[in-house]
């Protein structure tokens, strides 16, 4: 029997969930549309400086629409982000609604100026999802490869970093922000279907000395190629893989879900902070939903990681 994926995983369980009334209750308008946690990590990975501590709040896949992601509670995400003081913020993609169920488009001028209020002493940092790239702000809108959220995200004060870095500063001491282009393709204008926008060799060669990395990527599938050290792409200077897409499998039904989505969706990467080979990987359960407006045992969640070194970087830089 062949196995499902994750977008025919989701719309069957989903259909399985609304087929109920009293859990379609608690899995849309408390679970998605309710709830809003705050997890916290506290990471050491390797190469990252004894005396640099970064406290990063992280935003993922918030798929905007109505009535299940209004500007409102976009706003409310944000003012959550603020409350925890961070140093710097990150925003893993998927701003466009992804629900096939009764939604209505929210349009990036909305959920931008909602997300405006975002602040950091080191800013906001975004990179594109996938939904981002193969259509406008609901799936049977017509698409324009990013550019209004691009246009949308430079007035709301947040940088966006497409298969680009940034080296910043904290405390006298400098690290990089990496952000890749998304993974997966898209229809063209001629509807064939494109790969993926992503270039990690591009992105890392903007890297210009042993400075520590923190790599945006919005499928955590990049993980595999990054933690693999018998190839030049295992950079040791990525500290850490920040990471979205997978909604922690939006859906969790015990003993079922795991048997159910497995290869292409790479299992092993689905959620929370993962080391392989000495590199570390989180991905986030995000924020929205995508297919159907549930979310069942993965409440939303806004991240607030601590980053802490255990000794000196690569090397000392300035």
């Amino acid at each position: 029997m062949p196995l499902f994926t994750r977008r025919n995983f989701l719309l069957g369980a989903g259909t399985c969930v609304l087929a109920g009334a009293g859990t379609t209750a608690y899995a849309t308008a408390i679970e998605a549309g309710l709830r809003l946690e705050v997890t916290r990590y506290s990471i050491t990975p390797p190469h990252w400086p004894k005396d640099l501590t970064l406290r990063a709040a992280v935003i993922s896949d918030i798929h905007a629409c109505e009535p299940w992601m209004p500007p409102s509670r976009v706003r409310l995400i944000a003012e959550v982000a603020n409350s925890l003081s961070p140093d710097i913020i990150f925003l893993l993609g998927d701003f466009n609604g992804g629900n096939r169920v009764a939604s209505q488009p929210v349009w990036p001028e909305q959920w931008a100026e909602a997300l405006s209020i975002l602040s950091a002493p080191l800013g906001s940092y975004a990179i594109l999802g996938n939904h981002d790239w193969m259509h406008g702000p609901l799936p049977y809108i017509r698409g324009d490869k990013g550019e209004s959220i691009r246009r949308a995200l430079a007035p709301a004060n947040i940088k966006l970093l497409e298969n680009d870095a940034l080296r910043l500063n904290k405390d006298g001491r400098a690290f990089w922000v990496a952000g890749l282009g998304s993974q997966t393709g898209y229809f063209d204008d001629h509807h064939r279907w494109t790969r993926g926008m992503d270039d990690l060799p591009g992105t890392l060669a903007k890297v210009t000395d042993q400075s520590p990395v923190l790599f945006l990527a919005h499928e955590p599938y990049i993980f595999h190629k990054i933690s693999d050290t018998a190839t030049d792409l295992g950079d040791r200077r990525i500290s850490l893989t920040l990471s979205g897409h997978t909604h922690g499998n939006q859906i969790n039904v015990p003993f079922l879900t795991p048997h159910l989505v497995k290869r292409p969706f790479v299992q092993d990467l689905v959620y929370g902070h993962i080391v392989r080979n000495g590199h570390h990987l989180l991905v986030s359960g995000g924020l929205g939903t995508s297919v159907v407006p549930v979310r069942i045992n993965r409440p939303p969640e806004v991240l607030d990681v601590t980053i802490k070194g255990t000794g000196p970087a690569l090397a000392a830089s300035m």
